[in-house]
């Protein structure tokens, strides 16, 4: 029950930043404080998921020092809701964010604030109970998501759809019917323990909690997310306007540190796994060693279960569990924002009717720092990609 009253409390806090006049207070405190030193320090605020590598490599390996931008050690937080609040408060200044998120935050609660790289992509799952083998069989049953603007909710209302089942939020309990899903917000940590206590038959988050269920054996991969929607973003990097505007040069350093460990992320990937554990020299994730090499460092026996259970079904694509790449494909946020406008949120969505794809790319992202940064690093066949700045969404499901 503790839980569940920390989670109710955390969804209340989260409404509240999802409008304008939630932010505002916020957003107010922000503003009031004086402009940093040109070259004053970083401070990262992150969740201790794999998502938030690119940060955490940056610091342990000195990549800001080395760009000349002193840095703090970065603040772990526990929430989504304490992540944002810190963020538009500005207590943290570089955060990681699920990118759905920065689309709310910049247009919906008005947050100045810009998304400056992708964090990483891939990287999530769908996973549910040892006896369900396909997505048909969630029918009638509860499935928790880790936050209503997510790709993990956009990508998991597209797989119901395409079985026939209709995503619902019953707030209120009840069973829901058999070609129902009910869907509930849940925090990541909490996720795994209702798994296994059956109180949900799945749930699609981020790693490692994925890998978590696997190796507790209370479930298993039903499906990569990124085998749904190729290389999607997951977390994106997330800068104040004030600082790309007033500290260019200090913003192209730590964007050129960011890319800079992912560069080194995809060379580095077991190393990475263990500076991230709870073995690590700075200790900034709780989750252990065998857990985070399951996902960064997979053995290739894992790839070959997951394509004979059809968790991987696009063998052609040789995607990664997770991979890194640090460009924001405008084809992206614009697939993305088509995309909200018909899934199911049960939170502000009012933003969502007038604004346009392109738009919101053009309005929510600036390349500059991460173009100059890819550039610097060898291109965009560094990082797996084809040469450009331009792709086209893949999304088969």
């Amino acid at each position: 029950m503790c839980l569940e009253h920390v989670s109710r409390r955390e969804m209340l806090k989260l409404a509240s930043l999802f409008t304008a006049a939630g932010a505002a207070p916020l957003l107010a405190a922000f503003n009031a404080q004086a402009q940093p030193a040109a070259n004053g320090p970083v401070r990262i605020g992150y969740l201790p998921i794999t998502d938030a590598a690119p940060l955490l490599v940056a610091h342990h390996n000195g990549f800001f020092k080395d760009a000349g931008v002193d840095v703090e050690k970065p603040t772990m937080l526990r929430s989504w809701a304490q992540l944002i609040e810190a963020f538009i408060a500005g207590q943290v200044n570089v955060v990681h964010l699920l990118s759905p998120m920065t689309v709310w935050a910049r247009f919906g609660s008005k947050v100045p604030a810009k998304v400056v790289a992708w964090n990483h992509v891939g990287g999530s799952g769908l996973t549910v109970l040892p006896e369900i083998n396909e997505i048909k069989a969630l029918g009638g049953k509860i499935v928790a998501i880790p936050f209503w603007y997510s790709i993990h909710n956009v990508v998991l209302q597209a797989m119901l759809r395409e079985a026939g089942l209709e995503p619902v939020s019953r707030k209120q309990g009840g069973q829901p019917a058999a070609n129902e899903v009910n869907l509930v917000v849940m925090a990541p940590s909490d996720m795994p323990p209702a798994l296994a206590s059956r109180n949900i038959a799945g749930y699609i988050v981020a790693e490692p909690f994925n890998a978590i269920a696997e190796t507790m054996g209370i479930g298993k991969v039903l499906r990569f997310t990124g085998d749904v929607w190729r290389n999607h973003a997951c977390c994106t990097v997330f800068m104040h306007e004030r600082d790309l505007e007033q500290r260019p040069e200090w913003s192209q350093k730590v964007v050129d540190a960011i890319v800079r460990a992912q560069l080194w992320i995809r060379d580095h990937r077991a190393e990475t796994a263990q500076l991230l554990s709870k073995e690590g020299a700075n200790r900034y994730t709780p989750h252990a060693l065998p857990v985070l090499s399951k996902v960064l460092a997979p053995a290739a026996s894992d790839r070959e279960s997951y394509l004979s259970s059809k968790a991987i079904r696009h063998a052609d694509w040789q995607d990664k569990r997770i991979d890194f790449q640090p460009y924001p494909y405008p084809s992206y946020t614009e697939e993305l924002v088509a995309r909200l406008k018909s899934t199911v949120i049960e939170a502000d969505r009012s933003f969502l009717a007038k604004l346009e794809g392109k738009t919101a790319a053009s309005q929510l992202v600036d390349d500059r720092f991460v173009k100059r940064a890819i550039e610097a690093s060898g291109g965009m066949t560094k990082f797996g990609q084809g040469p450009g700045y331009v792709r086209q969404e893949v999304i088969e499901v």
